[in-house]
């Protein structure tokens, strides 16, 4: 589970400069989280494509097991959004319709969202930041965050070890215990995690107003042009949809 959120440099396939990682995010956001321009069949067509972009970004990365849950995940929804809920009647039409057009809108920023945690260093993230010139105020507490959610999997990971050799979980002896064992130490570890990845952030300069340097080279490539072709492309079938060009 851990793994879903560390950066990996050495399996992170194909390439791509943090800056087309958000605009992607943001896109996703737009699109799939907010349904803008859902109005209009082409746009919709266009958002389920750049829906399953990060899915195809986690099989590049060779993160088959990830992509394979992920993009099943989305395919079985959207499936049953656009078969089932309709042919189904009462109460349960409107829940089902309701769940699957949350996770629907949510998975695929979520999904993009840990692609970039996974495929992203923190040192060519703050390059980025630097590079579109985002105050520290914002980069300082996003580079946290980088650290920040990898951290605490791990901590999950060795309290879940823990627990388990004591046999406190669901359907054990001190199953009445789960809370106490395992809920109390992740809030004190998540508490401490921040604290000190704040420090250390500060540590390395981060607060300081004079400009720092950086030996991570970033810049936009071929796969970048492509990729932000592909996502540019649904804002311009957005505009036009509404200068009625298209329906």
């Amino acid at each position: 589970m851990a793994g879903l959120f560390s950066a990996d440099i050495e399996n992170r396939g194909l390439i791509l400069d943090p800056r087309t990682k958000l605009f992607v995010m943001l896109t996703l956001v737009i699109f799939a989280l907010g349904g803008t321009g859902s109005g209009f069949a082409a746009v919709r067509c266009g958002t389920i494509v750049i829906s399953v972009l990060p899915v195809v970004l986690l099989v590049t990365a060779k993160q088959y097991r990830k992509a394979a849950f992920c993009g099943g995940a989305y395919a079985l929804i959207k499936a049953a959004e656009i078969l089932l809920a309709p042919n189904v009647n009462g109460v349960l039409s409107s829940l089902l319709g309701m769940c699957c057009m949350i996770f629907v809108r949510l998975m695929p920023g979520l999904i993009m969202g840990a692609y970039t945690l996974s495929a992203t260093t923190v040192s060519e993230f703050i390059a980025a930041m630097h590079r579109m010139h985002i105050p520290q105020q914002i980069t300082i507490p996003m580079s946290v965050m980088f650290r920040f959610f990898p951290t605490v999997l791990e901590e999950i990971s060795a309290i879940n070890t823990a627990m388990k050799m004591r046999d406190i979980q669901i359907g054990g002896k001190h199953a009445g215990k789960i809370i106490e064992y395992r809920l109390v130490p992740l809030m004190v570890c998540t508490v401490n995690i921040g604290s000190e990845l704040s420090a250390a952030a500060l540590t390395r300069g981060l607060g300081t107003k004079v400009r720092r340097t950086n030996i991570c080279k970033i810049g936009f490539h071929v796969q970048d042009v492509v990729v932000l072709i592909l996502t540019a492309a649904l804002y311009g079938l957005w505009l036009l949809g509404i200068c009625e060009v298209i329906e």
